[in-house]
């Protein structure tokens, strides 16, 4: 899936927006930039606010590297957000296994051309109390094994402070910062030639979802909870939002 024209202006209307809203919002710090591979990869970042698609998507893509998100189909059916998000070749995701198999089908395609597939392996936002990574899906970890993909774990921090996990405002004062941190590729080299069953791949998320926390760790300046957050364990949904139940 190759940038087409379309997509490349697009992208330059949108970031003429994004970028200069962002700066604006909150100052920035990225961190480990040198670590994103040449080729295509899976960047695998974790989620604790509605904004951070834009900060993810706004350090990609000053690297010059076009950001793709995997994206509720619904977001792809509201005016003018929708036409956007097509023209940007961003992936609409479909809780069906046909549309979810569809989905990382275009995704590899992405990869494939040299892209960056921004994949949350949380599925949405936290539901840990203190916005640690919670339980991973393994849509992520798939993709790569089956293909050989790399996946670059990432941690941001400072961003909730702006826009607090399902608020309805901007806290613009004090004025935070935003840190983001790359990792190394993540080694998976233990799962090769394994069946792609659930054991192996439950286990291989877990990996991932390892790397994210231990980057966040280190922007916190705090030791992760021994024990992941999981929602069924805690009676909470899977998707969507989870106000009452989800945390503070």
């Amino acid at each position: 899936m190759k940038e087409t024209a379309k997509s490349r202006i697009t992208f330059v209307i949108v970031a003429g927006i994004v970028r200069p809203t962002m700066n604006l919002l909150m100052n920035k710090k990225w961190e480990g930039l040198e670590k994103l591979p040449a080729g295509g990869f899976i960047a695998a970042p974790n989620h604790c606010t509605e904004i951070d698609p834009l900060v993810v998507g706004h350090m990609l893509y000053n690297q010059k590297r076009m950001p793709h998100f995997l994206a509720k189909g619904g977001l792809f059916k509201v005016p003018v957000l929708g036409a956007v998000l097509r023209s940007t070749k961003q992936i609409p995701v479909e809780r069906s296994t046909a549309g979810a198999n569809h989905s990382l089908q275009l995704a590899k395609e992405v990869v494939d051309e040299g892209g960056a597939i921004v994949i949350y392996p949380e599925g949405t936002l936290t539901r840990d109390p203190d916005l640690w990574p919670m339980k991973g899906h393994t849509g992520a970890a798939r993709m790569a094994l089956e293909s050989g993909i790399p996946v670059v774990p990432m941690a941001h921090w400072g961003a909730h402070h702006v826009f607090p996990r399902y608020a309805k405002r901007f806290h613009l004062f004090p004025r935070r910062t935003s840190r983001l941190l790359v990792g190394d590729p993540v080694d998976l080299s233990a799962f090769a030639g394994r069946p792609l069953d659930k054991a192996t791949l439950t286990a291989a998320t877990a990996v991932i979802m390892d790397a994210i926390t231990a980057l966040l760790a280190t922007l916190r300046s705090e030791q992760p909870p021994a024990q992941r957050w999981d929602p069924a364990a805690h009676n909470q949904t899977k998707h969507g939002r989870d106000i009452e139940r989800g945390g503070r």
